[in-house]
């Protein structure tokens, strides 16, 4: 499959370096390419965009669903390694992925019962999680061909803009909504994710993004440590539908205010760790309405590397791999075996639609919603 070069370095042998698909060593100058990716079942065509930054680091994404299909940073020893898991083909991501890498919409995480009344209508959303709405039904944002609007080098770094447009109904959802989702790599190493959307009618959103990381490339992610910026979270009901308590982490196994392994508490004999078989939940993160904060901080120790996870988003769904059973091949022939990766998805509160005492997702006519994702890397010596 040949590479179509949009902007690269100075010099052919950049170029043929940025064709040949690897990924060590840094480059002189940022550059972004796209290639052919493959059809979709139902005859779509789908591009790869690879972005990369003066100091290496590279990300390759797909306008299918905006999905991340690798992403290769260094380590304390400056070896690059791929950071999130995912799949080699199109065909995979269509009928096997769980969200490995993806753009989520309308509604990140669940929504009870598939119901919820705005402007006293009830509107009935499918059921694809139990009892329960997920990530925005059968066939959410992460099962769309997303628009490229744009693929270029900017002052912030490589960028590549998506657009969809989610008609009225779409889903069950009300609303003619219009989202772009812009991915920047930066100069500081971060892979940074900015939403909009606008809609013609009342409509609710949650957008985030549902990337599965392990930090040492492979194994089990129980080893790597983790601090949430976090005060409290929302317990869950068996369903992982929160009851509406905003519950203190002290004296609790969600309590990652002290830096502290995933595999520390996990299997501690706790209700809520019953319920999600391990962490699935949300952390509500302190912070002011809109500002962007931090939210985690992740080290895996023995590569050295670093991921923090800064959004405006109010809440933090962490979730520790825990329905990962071994049943899926990803990439490199690796088997995704139980706790394999972990994600960090700065987003909304669950079921917020029918929790009036969380912060609203309501977008009306006439206003903008902003959403910003950052995940940063580096390494600790």
């Amino acid at each position: 499959m040949k590479t179509q070069v949009i902007i690269v370095g100075p010099a052919l042998a950049l170029a043929l370096y940025l064709g040949s698909g690897c990924a060590t060593g840094p480059t002189t100058r940022a550059s972004i390419t796209r290639a052919p990716y493959g059809v979709t079942r139902d005859g779509q065509p789908v591009e790869v965009f690879t972005l990369r930054n003066a100091n290496g680091v590279e990300a390759r994404i797909i306008n299918y669903g905006g999905t991340v299909l690798s992403l290769k940073v260094p380590d304390r020893d400056g070896r690059f390694g791929d950071v999130v898991l995912g799949f080699d083909t199109l065909s995979d991501y269509e009928t096997k992925s769980p969200y490995f890498g993806c753009l989520i919409g309308r509604y990140g995480n669940r929504i009870a019962g598939g119901r919820f009344t705005l402007n006293e209508v009830t509107y009935q959303l499918a059921t694809n999680d139990g009892p329960n709405h997920l990530h925005g039904g059968i066939k959410g944002f992460d099962k769309r061909v997303w628009k490229v609007e744009r693929a270029e080098v900017t002052p912030r770094g490589p960028q590549l803009e998506l657009s969809y447009l989610s008609p009225d109904g779409e889903e069950g959802y009300p609303g003619n909504l219009h989202v772009t989702a812009t991915y920047t790599l930066t100069r500081d190493n971060a892979l940074r994710l900015d939403y909009r959307a606008t809609t013609d009618k009342d409509t609710i959103v949650n957008l985030t993004q549902h990337s599965y990381f392990n930090l040492a490339g492979h194994g089990d992610i129980l080893g790597h440590i983790v601090y949430l910026n976090a005060d409290r979270f929302t317990p869950v009901d068996a369903t992982l539908i929160p009851t509406g308590e905003l519950r203190p982490v002290d004296g609790t196994p969600f309590d990652f205010r002290r830096p502290t392994a995933i595999g520390a508490r996990i299997q501690q004999d706790d209700e809520q760790l019953r319920y999600g078989r391990g962490y699935d939940h949300n952390w509500v993160i302190n912070k002011k309405p809109g500002e962007l904060a931090l939210h985690a901080r992740v080290l895996e120790p023995t590569t050295g590397r670093v991921l923090e996870v800064l959004s405006t988003e109010p809440g933090l769904q962490f979730y520790s791999g825990n329905f990962l059973d071994g049943t899926l091949k990803g990439k490199y022939g690796q088997v995704y075996e139980h706790r394999s990766g972990f994600c960090m998805e700065p987003q909304h509160f669950p079921d917020s639609p029918n929790k009036p005492q969380f912060p609203s997702v309501v977008l009306k006519p006439g206003q903008e919603y902003r959403n910003t994702i950052i995940y940063r890397f580096s390494v600790q010596k």
